[in-house]
């Protein structure tokens, strides 16, 4: 259970960077210029004039009142439903004639071996078992438009102001 938070910690982690990394790539394509990037994303050298004809004009969609969108995870919620099975078995041995004999019984004299064991509940489960509860396993999170930070947008600004002066 522990492993499985772990990694989904970790998932969400890494697909917030990636989406930073998008809406920065969009934040760059929006301001008129886009610098092509190598498969490894490193940028190759090439920029691409993004600009767009406007009255006459060639514009950034940021100047023409554009921001670009960043996205947050929020609310993550992970449910996950096992079914328990505790069993108990008492070994017994015997002789008989020279012969060593050993047979595991529900009732007898012998040793007690206790054991546990999970199941993660799926439709294998569920069907084999006729176990029914909906949704045994649920992961759910929410993701949520934010603003650009407040230093992009400040950036964002002193690029706008030379062209309207």
């Amino acid at each position: 259970m522990g492993d499985m938070i772990r990694q989904m910690a970790f998932a969400i982690a890494d697909a917030q960077v990636q989406l930073d990394e998008s809406s920065l790539r969009v934040a760059e394509m929006m301001s008129g210029k886009k610098v092509e990037r190598n498969p490894d994303g490193t940028p190759s050298g090439v920029v691409t004039d993004t600009r767009v004809s406007f009255n006459n004009e060639q514009l950034s969609m940021i100047e023409l009142g554009f921001t670009p969108t960043f996205y947050q995870f929020v609310d993550t919620i992970i449910e996950v439903k096992i079914a328990i099975k505790m069993s108990r078995e008492y070994a017994s041995t015997n002789t008989i004639k020279g012969e060593r004999k050993v047979s595991r019984l529900v009732f007898g004299n012998g040793a007690l071996d206790w054991s546990v064991t999970t199941t993660p509940v799926d439709a294998t489960y569920s069907s084999k078992y006729n176990y029914t509860a909906e949704g045994s396993s649920l992961l759910r999170t929410k993701l949520t438009p934010v603003p650009p930070p407040a230093i992009l947008e400040e950036r964002i600004r002193k690029l706008i102001e030379p062209a309207n002066t």
